[in-house]
């Protein structure tokens, strides 16, 4: 008889498989409030609520910043010198994270040499390949780089080796970058005009330029005494000698009364002072000094290849890397499929994935030489994801803010298929988003809310999909909305012309933009939009433009200082005390005097984290200690700047601190949705849609009044479908107040809420930069002839 055999029972759970979860204790940075949260690992977990909830304070800066921190603490101290320091996040216990990485909204560097084949190795390769098969061969990769100039040098060197000195007398390295430009492909021309009025002298006041007045010490003065010209003379007098001295002279030390100082020619003085600036950076009039007196054209020399002529003269198969660079990605991605080179394989294949990863992503219509600084934040998120479609890491972490941002609803698919594909390799995936769409795909959901800032802060539901649906939260209740078509739209009043666009990948469009009505421009990413808009739309003193771009200003700025705020409230300080309104300024005499009015102390510890603490003479509040005890309707200064708009709409409105002036702004911060933000928070704490609509906020005190056309890029960005609702009624107010509104939007809400559409395509790149379709939103719907139609109807449920 056979022996019996014992069931075999099944192991016991390997310990190091018991670590499934991410866990999260006590987490109070920013408006969280003592948030604990258990999130499942290699799943996709969609983080909801309302604009200010707490979304990015428990993703961002609490669960992915503690990863990167404990990973730079890895390295070496000497290492770790190089890197940002981190400051560990307000939580108590962080369970069970792994390798973060964070792919977020922030553009790309504006350097003008950076370009979106710089920014993801494509270019490094292709100089590689250009230089292994390139006819004529003209050099190593770097002959193919626009970012390395030639060299030549003759000369002696010394080398001591033992009895013996080797003497060296030449050295050349070829480069890439076409010597005209530099590397830029544009060259600016000055216009001279705009410098200075040639029938004065420069001691009349000749100069034009902002802040060089006749009396100043660094400017005027070292022209007027510099010995090298007649200050007294009109500058149209001078002779050819003065006047080359005068434009174009070398940096020449030269004594002013007493003092040595620096004569440099006028040309390179206003290119070292003007243009080596981000012109985003800089003040208003000077931008407008800068925008009148400089013109960029294309570099006559390399025709805007930023490459010298050797460059462009090697070629495989007929095409220079000029010519690849210029090829939309897709279509560059087939001519390397056509590549068949043993000697090369590797980095044909290197290559192909790369270019073929832009194509999936849905980037096929960019090329490789566009300026990484005129990508928008969707873009450069997905640019930035291209490295880490084919990487074969597993169990990472990948966190993402809203990245359906800027993609067509015909595009969301696509993008919701990879979120897929990352987590399917064992990643785990955490998504802030907003739109319907992308939450569908969770296999997890966070809400946070209820409220924003202080009124936020907590989790009202976790769970599954369904489970928000039916739970009553903000989110749950929203998920379903549905905009309608409006029965009558406004008739417009005028039209805005633009004849012949073909910025970008526009195909000679002429359309009539109606004045006077909400008009929404659509159509697939990359077919065109903000090419009409921005670059075909005549800028003039009526067109007001309102983007993401960061607001340029130091910590120390805040919607308080940014929206003029802060000057009606001090001076009601200063009134009720009887004291100077400079009193009331933490950026002036009421700073306190041990933090400089910053609030913190920032402790450099050399390579470990900087520390920064609340200052312990006036616990954070930036002011003096006497400066506290003025009042205003019971409250002093920092308690005010503590405040949420919406409090301080309160405070400010009918009553003792009744104040007209500041309830105004703060009115139009609560109509664009930022009631949430406290008047003292730092600008560069906020999110790309929320510097958009508190430029907006400003930009609706503008006296422009009637005529004034406001152009606005995705204002839907970053905002809660509860939101949505409440951005449409602003709209409609800019548009009844006499004001033309131009949207570029993606978000069927707005389109269906549009008197006007303008629908972009039929695709991307150059198969798109045509009108599809102009017409009202309910014409578009019943036709449904184009991917945005289609869509829409869907949408609307028609």
């Amino acid at each position: 008889m056979a022996p019996r055999t014992k069931t075999p029972q099944p192991p016991a759970p390997h310990a190091a498989d018991s670590h499934d979860l991410i866990r999260v204790h006590g987490a109070r940075e920013n408006n969280l409030k003592d948030v604990s949260i258990e999130l499942p690992k290699r799943r996709l977990t969609v983080f909801t609520g309302v604009s200010g909830s707490g979304k990015s304070s428990l993703v961002f800066a609490t669960i992915a910043a503690e990863s990167q921190r404990l990973i730079n603490e890895t390295y070496s101290a000497f290492v770790q010198g190089f890197m940002p320091t981190q400051a560990r996040p307000d939580v108590d216990v962080l369970d069970g994270l792994t390798t973060a990485i964070i792919v977020d909204q922030q553009r790309m560097g504006s350097d003008p040499r950076s370009t979106v084949g710089t920014a993801t190795d494509a270019n490094a390769m292709l100089r590689i390949l250009f230089s292994r098969l390139g006819k004529p061969h003209i050099g190593p990769p770097g002959a193919f780089a626009f970012n390395v100039p030639s060299v030549t040098a003759s000369g002696a060197i010394t080398v001591e080796r033992g009895n013996k000195k080797a003497v060296k007398a030449t050295f050349s390295r070829t480069g890439g970058m076409c010597p005209r430009c530099e590397g830029r492909g544009t060259v600016s021309d000055i216009d001279l005009t705009q410098l200075y009025d040639d029938s004065k002298s420069i001691a009349e006041g000749a100069f034009t330029i902002p802040g060089w007045k006749s009396d100043s010490w660094w400017t005027v003065r070292i022209y007027a005494e510099s010995g090298f010209l007649d200050p007294n003379k009109p500058i149209a007098k001078f002779t050819k000698r003065e006047m080359q001295d005068f434009l174009y002279k070398e940096p020449t030390k030269v004594k002013v009364e007493g003092s040595t100082l620096t004569f440099e020619g006028l040309i390179p003085k206003i290119q070292k002072s003007f243009l080596s600036k981000d012109r985003e950076a800089m003040q208003p009039h000077i931008r407008e000094f800068v925008d009148r007196a400089v013109t960029f054209a294309t570099c006559p020399e390399c025709e805007g290849t930023r490459l010298t002529e050797g460059a462009r003269s090697s070629k495989i198969k007929k095409i220079s890397i000029a010519d690849a660079c210029l090829m939309e990605i897709r279509d560059l991605a087939e001519w390397v499929r056509g590549l068949d080179e043993p000697s090369v394989a590797p980095l044909l294949e290197a290559l192909q994935q790369t270019l073929d990863s832009f194509v999936e992503i849905g980037l096929g219509y960019l090329a490789l030489d566009r300026p990484s600084g005129t990508l928008s934040g969707g873009e450069a998120q997905r640019v930035k994801m291209i490295r880490h479609l084919g990487s074969s890491l597993t169990d990472v972490t990948y966190v993402f803010d809203e990245p359906t941002i800027g993609l067509h609803p015909h595009d969301i698919q696509r993008m919701n298929d990879l979120l897929l594909r990352l987590r399917d390799k064992g990643n785990t995936v955490l998504v802030v988003e907003h739109k319907p769409e992308a939450i569908a795909i969770a296999d997890h959901v966070v809400d946070l809310g209820p409220g924003a800032g202080t009124a936020g802060g907590t989790v009202c539901f976790e769970g599954t999909l369904e489970g928000l649906r039916a739970s009553g939260t903000v989110t749950g209740r929203h998920l379903d909305d549905r905009a309608v078509l409006k029965d009558e739209v406004r008739k417009p009043t005028g039209a805005l012309e633009i004849r012949g666009a073909t910025a970008h990948n526009l195909q000679d469009v002429d359309v009539d933009i109606p004045l006077g009505v909400l008009t929404v421009i659509t159509g697939v990413a990359g077919s065109g939009k903000s090419s009409l808009v921005h670059g075909s739309i005549p800028a003039g003193e009526n067109v007001i433009a309102v983007d993401q771009s960061p607001i340029k200003g130091s910590r120390r700025s805040n919607p308080a200082t940014y929206t003029g705020l802060l000057e009606p409230i001090r001076k009601a300080f200063a009134k009720a005390n009887g004291v100077k309104p400079a009193l009331f300024s933490a950026n002036s005499e009421g700073a306190c005097p041990t933090c400089n009015g910053a609030g913190v102390i920032f402790t450099d510890l050399g390579v470990m984290a900087s520390v920064s603490s609340p200052c312990e003479d006036c616990e954070g509040k930036r002011f003096q200690a006497s400066v506290l005890d003025y009042h205003l309707g019971g409250r002093d200064i920092s308690e005010v700047l503590a405040m949420s708009v919406t409090e301080a709409e309160e405070f400010f409105g009918p009553g003792e601190a009744a104040l007209p002036a500041a309830h105004k702004i703060l009115d139009r911060l609560v109509d664009v949705g930022l009631g949430y933000l406290s008047l003292g928070q730092p600008l560069t704490t906020l999110s790309g849609g929320e510097r958009q609509r508190l430029k907006l906020a400003t930009h609706m005190g503008d006296k422009g009044g009637g005529g004034q056309v406001v152009v606005l890029d995705e204002p839907t960005t970053g905002l809660h479908l509860a939101d949505v609702e409440q951005l449409l009624g602003l709209l409609d107010r800019l548009v009844d107040s006499g004001k033309s509104v131009i949207v570029i939007e993606h978000h069927q809400a707005v389109m269906a809420h549009a008197d006007w559409i303008i629908d972009l395509g039929p695709g991307a790149g150059h198969d798109g930069g045509k009108i599809v379709f102009e017409g009202t939103p309910a014409d578009l719907v019943a036709a449904r002839s184009t991917l945005t139609g289609e869509h829409l109807a869907e949408y609307v449920g028609e």
